[in-house]
């Protein structure tokens, strides 16, 4: 059992990253900065008000972690890099006790089959750009990071990402998006998180970026 910290709680994907790992016996802190917002947490999930932003907040809920998940987003592009440099100033404070950070990323710093990346492709929504930049901000933040910090990057799909079934099958890639046989890139909210949790449990993608689909 380990015990999970989950930034963005109240959100899509980390309302179901809570659900996912309370189900398997986890012991969740589920984190928003409006505890209005986190109605209907599965038995045994301890809710907290907090601010992925905010240095004060955030040490005091690593300090007792085995890992720290960041589901945020939002349309300000800061707001990615600030979480990614809250987070990990308050793990890198805790010495060989921190826990290890999950990072929610996006799927617009994965790279086409002509190598490019799909942020930089012609034609990407001009509406989705500071979500887009945000993410790949925090990817290149994480990776100039040390080996003092421990840290995953799961990007989603570019495109086809969306509240579905749980399977609990999926796939994995690391900078190209993984594709279906219907030639499409697209995995469920709920297997993201299976994803997610998994990696959780059994890690196999220390301090770099992987990507899931069915």
């Amino acid at each position: 059992m380990s015990r999970i910290v989950v930034f963005g709680a109240a959100g899509k994907s980390g309302s179901r990253v809570v659900a996912e790992a309370a189900a398997r016996g986890h012991e969740v802190t589920a984190v928003a900065r409006d505890l209005t917002r986190l109605g209907g947490l599965p038995d045994g999930v301890r809710a907290v008000a907090g601010d992925v932003t905010d240095p004060e907040s955030v040490a005091a809920l690593a300090k007792d972690a085995d890992a720290v998940v960041l589901t945020v987003g939002g349309p300000e592009a800061r707001l990615y890099t600030d979480a990614v440099a809250t987070v990990v100033a308050a793990v890198r404070a805790l010495g060989p006790a921190a826990p290890r950070i999950l990072h929610m990323g996006g799927g617009a710093s994965l790279l086409g089959e002509d190598g490019v990346r799909i942020y930089d492709a012609p034609g990407f929504p001009q509406e989705f750009k500071p979500y887009a930049i945000g993410q790949i901000q925090a990817l290149d933040a994480y990776l100039a990071l040390g080996d003092d910090v421990t840290w995953t990057y799961l990007s989603p799909p570019p495109v086809h990402f969306a509240p579905g079934d749980r399977t609990g099958r999926y796939r994995t890639g690391l900078d190209r998006p993984v594709i279906g046989d219907d030639g499409e890139a697209r995995i469920s909210y709920e297997d993201y998180a299976v994803a997610l949790v998994d990696e959780i449990e059994k890690p196999e993608h220390l301090n770099r970026r992987f990507t899931v689909g069915y």
